[in-house]
């Protein structure tokens, strides 16, 4: 299985580190999967997607008209 997020499909990253001395050695950086029971199927999600999936849906609200000046009076 892959350590890919199911629902954004984010993965793991290049990162370097750095010794004293500058040398670069790569490593990789895996994204913190965790494995969730959603809708009845077993996906492994990021915890950024599981963050957004807890958040209530927001309803936008409406949005009041501008104020009117007279800014062309000279």
């Amino acid at each position: 299985m892959a350590k890919k997020c199911d629902l954004c499909g984010r993965s793991a990253t290049k990162g370097a580190s750095r010794s004293h001395s500058k040398i670069k050695t790569l490593k990789r950086q895996n994204i913190n999967l965790q494995a969730r029971t959603i809708e009845g199927s077993k996906v492994k999600l990021c915890t950024s997607c599981l963050r957004t999936i807890d958040k209530p849906k927001r309803v936008k609200a409406k949005r009041k008209p501008a104020l009117k000046t007279n800014a062309t009076k000279a």
